[in-house]
């Protein structure tokens, strides 16, 4: 194009999601992670209650761009996420993970 050479980019994105060049979602749940513990950050320095009903619907939809994961690391990834997010939830500092998942039907 007129003289001038066109990029080669290894990660798209479109429409909110980061392909890489070989169709792997890496970039997107690495993404989904970074989103979501900055949400996170804002949640611990703004909300005093935290009830579990608010603190889903602020991040779900961070976490559901990444549902179909195909890598053992990108799972390990969000579910280290979600485990901090659902300690940050009142009234389930002491319960188990499993049971935290449970009382919050995921």
């Amino acid at each position: 194009m007129e003289g001038n050479r066109l990029t080669v980019d290894e990660t798209e994105r479109d429409l909110g999601i980061y392909l890489l060049s070989d169709i792997k979602c890496s970039d997107q749940c690495l993404y989904a992670f970074n989103k979501v513990s900055k949400v996170m950050g804002m949640i611990k320095r703004t909300i005093k209650y935290k009830e579990a009903r608010i603190m889903v619907s602020l991040v779900r939809p961070h976490l559901e761009c990444c549902i179909s994961l195909y890598y053992k690391k990108d799972k390990e990834l969000l579910e280290k996420v979600q485990r901090r997010f659902t300690k940050m939830i009142i009234n389930m500092e002491g319960i188990s993970y499993k049971d935290r998942l449970t009382c919050l039907n995921s």
